[in-house]
């Protein structure tokens, strides 16, 4: 298998795109802004405890209140409490666990009021993003990954994956990581770390350990504070670790040698990558590039005719067969349907079985591009062989197995429906397949649309006059484009010989029919759009 990781920087926001055999499977779309990532580490006080849930709402600075299970305590909560009440009333003076002695472990079958109280401060990491009206979901058993371990503070177990099966290579690493253990730090050993040499998974656990003690000089901050925890008007949450960016998440996870192209079109993104890559691979850092050209990185990839027809309600397959993808608040339902079309020399069942094998496929692709979650109920098409139901599971479970986030799959119903969990972290992605009319915008009410030229080559004098020694690129739909560059006395030869100044004109297959935006280098500077 070929990976490709195609990165697409804006002002706003950063774009990641994981092909895989030149076939998009994955999309993450993450503002620049965003306050609250999964894996992001926060202290947090306690708001209230509800006892009907065993659980408690945390203020972490977000306008809900986020939500703590008890489940989600962990078992070393009382160790971790101790802690931050150490760290910040002076008493804990470093960030590693050698001197420090472990709490009892709480019970399983606990309650919450036994463990915190209103107005208690712990660190809390988060496990869901904020979703619709919700807030965002918590863990209080902090984890912090590195590319070939996973550290867990007060803790002192080491595991290993299940993915690692070799019992002598298991074997092996229990025994360097028990080596380089630091007291109280939990270990386990990811797959990546098959075959690793003691020094590199040292170096990486001093990395992880780095972080670490970034986070407690953020809490230890807590002791400067005038504001008291309890005064809910004064007291401020504040963020002491951040997850790393989708990209970075990406090649930390992922990085092996199935990757031949990692590109990005932003310099800084560029070289911050470089930087990242020699430090985790050396050998793969010859395959990162830096995209420079006017035309948008998705557009040279068709990655944006692709995101448009893989995120519509109705997504086309091979032949005739179609999906239909519906959302709702509880579940979200696909319908596999053949089409008009039907392969007359085989019968219904072999062309039932044809068409759902070729939705399997489909949907394993799109559960992860859409990133869809939660529960998934798919109606396929009716078959009366028990085998040729067992061989579309069988193809599903298969599909999936490269799917990151956590599912379960159950075999077809006897009404041809199967049923699929998938672990939801974010916002399922929802990106705007359907566009509205250009000309109307949706209204229903249409203007001179023959006026577009005219105000087209208005924005491009008032533009050019504003920026005469700046390069200006202007972007439009690939129609209008065609159209403005047609022949050798068009359009875009016209203001150049009115202006002194040649201007690039780059078609944008993202753009609706009449829309336009003028740049100077990666900063727009006009367009007609109201937004």
């Amino acid at each position: 298998m070929n990976r490709e990781l195609i990165v697409n920087r804006n002002d706003m926001s950063i774009e990641v795109a994981l092909l895989e055999n030149k076939q998009l499977v994955e999309l993450q779309h993450d503002h620049l802004d965003k306050e609250f990532a999964v894996g992001d580490i926060f202290i947090g006080r306690v708001k209230k405890l509800i006892s009907g849930l065993n659980a408690a709402f945390v203020d972490i600075g977000h306008p809900k209140d986020a939500f703590l299970h008890y489940t989600d305590l962990g078992p070393n909560i009382r160790s971790q409490l101790k802690f931050v009440k150490d760290t910040i009333s002076g008493v804990q003076k470093e960030a590693l666990l050698t001197n420090f002695v472990l709490e009892p472990e709480t019970l399983k079958t606990g309650k919450i009021a036994e463990v915190l109280k209103p107005g208690q401060l712990l660190l809390v990491q988060i496990e869901k993003e904020p979703m619709s009206t919700k807030g965002p979901r918590l863990s209080s058993e902090i984890t912090l990954a590195g590319r070939n371990l996973v550290v867990y503070p007060f803790n002192n177990i080491v595991s290993i994956s299940s993915k690692i099966k070799g019992s002598k290579e298991r074997t092996r690493l229990q025994r360097l990581s028990e080596m380089i253990q630091p007291k109280n730090f939990g270990l386990i050993i990811r797959t990546m770390a098959e075959n690793m040499k003691v020094a590199e998974l040292n170096e990486d656990l001093k990395e992880i350990i780095e972080k670490w003690e970034k986070a407690f000089v953020k809490l230890q901050e807590e002791v400067s504070q005038p504001n008291n925890p309890n005064n809910k008007t004064k007291w401020k949450s504040r963020r002491v670790l951040s997850e790393v960016g989708s990209t970075t998440k990406i090649l930390r996870d992922l990085l092996n040698n199935s990757f031949n192209n990692i590109e990005v079109d932003d310099k800084e993104m560029y070289f911050e990558l470089s930087r990242y890559i020699k430090g985790i691979a050396p050998e793969k850092a010859k395959i990162l590039k830096y995209y420079d050209s006017e035309k948008p990185i998705f557009d040279h990839y068709n990655i944006t005719k692709t995101i448009k027809s893989s995120f519509s309600n109705i997504v086309s397959m091979p032949g005739s067969a179609y999906l239909v993808i519906e959302k709702t608040e509880a579940l979200n339902v696909i319908d596999v349907n053949s089409g008009a079309k039907v392969d007359a020399s085989s019968n219904l069942e072999d062309n039932a079985l044809k068409v759902n094998l070729l939705a399997v496929k489909e949907i394993s692709r799109l559960l992860r591009l859409r990133d869809i979650g939660g529960i998934i109920i798919i109606d396929f098409i009716d078959m009366k062989r028990p085998p040729n139901k067992k061989q579309v599971y069988s193809a599903m479970v298969e599909g999936m197995k490269d799917d990151r986030a956590r599912h379960t799959i159950l075999p077809l119903s006897r009404f041809g429906l199967m049923q699929i969990t998938r672990q939801r972290v974010r916002p399922t992605i929802d990106v705007v397949a359907d566009e509205s009319c250009p000309t109307c915008n949706g209204t229903g009410q249409i203007g001179p649309s023959l006026n577009i030229i005219d105000d087209l080559e208005e924005e491009v004098n008032k533009v050019l006059h504003e920026h005469k020694n700046k390069p200006i690129t202007l972007y439009l739909h690939p129609f209008l484009t065609a159209y403005l560059k047609k022949g050798y006395k068009s359009f875009q030869r016209k203001w150049f010989l009115k202006a002194k100044k040649w201007m690039k004109v780059i078609p944008n297959d993202s753009f609706h029919l009449t829309q336009f935006e003028f740049y100077e280098g990666k900063r727009k500077v006009s367009s007609n759009e109201s937004s």
